[in-house]
């Protein structure tokens, strides 16, 4: 029995605790609640302001305008007074000047140009040393234009130098065939020797000798 009670004491403490955390629970709900709707009811009386709208001025009204004086009447201009006068007659007389004075232009003569002085010495053009024809012969025919039997004449022109050296070839009257028109330039160039040209004060002075050769094949 002493067992019982004792556990019936211990749950009885245990009830009453749970009771007295329940009533504290709904107090705090309510005072949460109450607090809630105070603090709401306070922020309504706060934000809420009750503006009196001014009432408005009675308008004055605009005074009655004043009476405008009429117009004055169009008044018509006068018409154009027409003065016709007629001009005094002008004569004129025509002066004839008399002839101007023929002025005779004197064009004075032309001056001859001044004649340059006598040269010295008589220029004097290359001549060759020994004899042209020894520079080109039969054994310098191109070997191809033997064999296809092609015959002409190359004309040229060679300039010499103050050395007597010919320094260029020029071909002016072609044989129709080319291999015969170099050959006889490189054959003039290289063996072609000269007296160089001469000045009217006597210097040896780069000149020009024109020639020809003839390629025939030999019969």
């Amino acid at each position: 029995m002493a067992y019982a009670d004792q556990s019936m004491s211990g749950n009885k403490i245990i009830a009453i605790i749970i009771v007295g955390l329940i009533h504290l629970a709904v107090g705090y709900a309510l005072v949460t609640g109450l607090a809630y709707s105070a603090t709401k009811k306070l922020i309504e009386r706060v934000t809420t302001v009750d503006i009196d709208e001014p009432e408005p001025e009675p308008s004055e009204e605009p005074p009655p305008p004043e009476p405008q004086a009429a117009p004055p009447p169009p008044v018509a201009p006068p018409p154009p007074i027409s003065v016709a006068t007629s001009p005094p007659q002008i004569v004129t007389q025509v002066t004839i000047p008399p002839p101007a004075p023929v002025v005779h232009q004197i064009v004075p003569a032309p001056v001859a140009p001044v004649a340059p002085p006598p040269p010295r010495v008589q220029p004097k053009n290359p001549t060759p040393r020994g004899n042209p024809s020894s520079w080109a012969n039969a054994n310098d025919y191109p070997s191809r234009a033997l064999r296809e039997e092609r015959e002409g004449v190359t004309r040229f022109s060679v300039t010499v130098g103050p050395d007597g050296r010919v320094q260029g070839c020029q071909v002016t009257g072609s044989s129709g065939h080319a291999d015969l028109d170099e050959t006889t330039c490189k054959l003039i160039t290289r063996r072609g020797r000269f007296k160089p040209a001469t000045d009217g004060d006597g210097n040896e002075v780069s000149g020009t000798w024109s020639s020809a050769v003839r390629w025939e094949i030999p019969k």
